[in-house]
């Protein structure tokens, strides 16, 4: 009996920390639970943690963090937002000067399908696709280079993807630049149309 106890023991045992690493796990979180600074510190007491020193200073003021919807600093041209609404009356009366860009890899298209009449420019494997010449453009893709004064609009999936690739077509030096936040997954989910190549 008293063997099968201490079976039932040996294994929450071996999950414990030996006494021999007991101070250095101490130590751990005593440092990764303090900020640390030049001036102004003082040293613990004891001597396990004459190394240590904590600071009187309060932490430092928290910044705020950037989405993916958060224009990124320093852009003087934010993209234009589209919602759904506004990308479907878009798609019942195309314009040759707006075009819609996935930019998501071909091999979600095949499983999912796109929205009607975008074009596949994937930002992941091609990210220079808008710094290339026009010609090698058309060579990689089988389509030409959309115009330097087409409004793009790019989506991906969830809009992380398409805000990068909007990013490099500023950058390439494309204007009219706009963008689809919510993507695929708010087209899909509010029952837009897709087409599958």
């Amino acid at each position: 009996m008293a063997s099968r106890r201490l079976l039932t023991l040996l294994p929450r045992a071996a999950a414990l920390p030996s006494p021999a690493t007991r101070p250095i796990i101490a130590t751990t979180r005593l440092i990764n639970s303090r900020q640390y600074h030049d001036s102004q510190t003082q040293t613990l007491q004891g001597p396990l943690y004459k190394h240590l020193t904590t600071t009187s200073k309060p932490s430092p003021t928290l910044q705020k963090r950037a989405y993916s919807s958060d224009p990124p600093a320093g852009d003087n041209h934010p993209s234009k937002i589209y919602d759904f609404s506004s990308l479907q009356k878009l798609i019942s009366n195309p314009s040759p000067k707006v075009t819609i860009i996935d930019s998501r890899e071909p091999g979600e298209l095949q499983q999912t399908g796109h929205i009607p009449s975008a074009i596949n420019i994937p930002v992941t494997t091609s990210p220079d696709s808008f710094f290339i010449s026009p010609e090698e453009f058309e060579d990689r893709f089988g389509f030409p280079r959309p115009a330097k004064d087409q409004e793009l609009i790019f989506y991906c999936k969830a809009g992380v993807r398409s805000r990068a690739a909007a990013q490099l077509a500023k950058q390439a030096g494309w204007e009219k630049v706009g963008e689809y936040p919510g993507s695929w997954l708010d087209w899909f989910e509010k029952g837009g149309a897709v087409e599958r190549s």
